[in-house]
């Protein structure tokens, strides 16, 4: 194995920490930042509509920029730009400059989440066997070290604007150090005739947008797990709050774990099967929360979700990166673009129905969705993939 293959990929796990870490960061920091602009829940609910709607945008321009430039330019761009908008919450003083400080984050992540994850395709189809999962695993444990991070500066009454603008530098930094590990762009395709080409152009989109449509369904059911799962079991089953925060706790830990032992597992049996029968297990995992009258039964219904779902999502955006080796920055664009609008529709989906049914009814919408990826699995199939590990010892 190449040393510069390693070191790329140790450059990737870092700048999936370092997204997951100042994404973190602002998620610590929201009530403080609500306080300080003088907003209430409401308005602050609208604000982060603009997060999700500059990350988007991001997505949207990075994606074909990774294309043009290669990962490698867009990388330490949208690192440095998400480093550096960090800081604008902290300083905001009302609803309209906090209005503007999220649109530019969330422009920043979008740029960040794009190159990272287009970068991490190119680590991939070096490495000839899949380690996305790794890389969305490290993501989360930089979450992890924001919410300690975080939770000690504001334990010691430090500022938003000096915690954040801190995180902003060191973000910086990380950048910096990072920025030479990355990998040169890959050559580009073998160029076929005129009239195929244009085929191709042609027939790819479809797939990648089914892919994107997938990642709709199935980060909505993450979005609901985010921010529905403690509410279930303190309204529904009348849970002490104690009790109810572990739900929440058994989603992440499940997901994480599962992330975790997914590249093998998809090494040895393929991305089919990994998003075939995670989604099973996820719809059958929340299906348990939804019938469920025990506590106990739902903790364990609310891990056999994040287990089922932690390996879905990196196949889907693995598939639409491999899907064209020339456009797979737009391709992932694509994927992650829709994705996102999925996490944040999540929430927003359930709560207007919770006034025709019962909470835990208002489930079965996303156990639809996850029953629709696995029977749509064998779209993975289609176009180039990574080989599995048993393929790749034989190369």
């Amino acid at each position: 194995m190449e040393r510069s293959l390693r070191i790329g990929r140790l450059a990737t796990f870092a700048c999936f920490v370092l997204n997951g870490f100042l994404m973190g960061m602002w998620v610590v920091h929201i009530p403080v930042v609500e306080h300080r602009a003088g907003i209430s829940h409401a308005v602050l609910g609208w604000l982060l509509l603009l997060l999700g709607a500059g990350a988007v945008a991001g997505m949207g321009i990075a994606g074909p920029l990774a294309d043009r430039f290669g990962a490698r330019t867009v990388v330490p761009a949208g690192a440095a730009l998400c480093s550096a908008t960090l800081v604008l919450p902290g300083l905001a003083t009302d609803v309209w400059t906090l209005g503007a400080a999220l649109l530019a984050l969330g422009f920043g992540n979008g740029c960040l989440d794009v190159g990272m994850n287009a970068h991490a395709v190119q680590v991939e189809r070096g490495y000839r066997r899949p380690v996305m999962s790794a890389f969305h695993v490290t993501f989360s444990l930089g979450g992890v070290l924001a919410a300690l991070v975080g939770a000690r500066a504001l334990d010691r009454g430090w500022s938003p604007t000096v915690t954040l603008g801190a995180a902003a530098l060191a973000g910086l930094v990380v950048t910096v150090l990072t920025a030479p590990a990355l990998l040169r762009p890959e050559p580009a395709g073998q160029a076929a005739p005129a009239a195929a080409g244009q085929r191709t152009r042609r027939r790819t989109p479809r797939r990648i947008w089914t892919l994107a449509a997938l990642a709709l369904m199935l980060m909505l059911c993450e979005g609901v797990a985010n921010d529905w799962s403690v509410l279930h079991l303190r309204d529904v089953l009348g849970a002490p709050a104690a009790t109810a925060a572990l739900a929440y706790g058994a989603f992440a830990t499940a997901m994480t774990i599962g992330r975790l032992l997914t590249d093998r597992v998809a090494a040895r049996f393929g991305p089919v099967a990994v998003l075939r029968h995670g989604a099973s297990v996820a719809a059958l995992g929340l299906t348990a929360v939804a019938l469920s009258p025990w506590t106990p039964l739902a903790l364990t219904g609310w891990a056999l979700f994040g287990a089922g779902l932690s390996g879905c999502i990196p196949q889907l955006f693995s598939a639409a990166g491999h899907a064209d080796q020339d456009a797979a920055g737009a391709n992932v664009s694509r994927v992650a673009g829709l994705g996102y609008l999925g996490m944040l529709a999540g929430p927003a989906v359930i709560g207007p129905l919770t006034h025709a049914v019962p909470l835990n009814l208002t489930f079965f919408l996303p156990v639809t969705c996850c029953l629709v990826a696995a029977c749509a699995a064998g779209i993975l199939r289609s176009g180039r993939r990574t080989p599995t590990l048993l393929e790749a010892e034989t190369v």
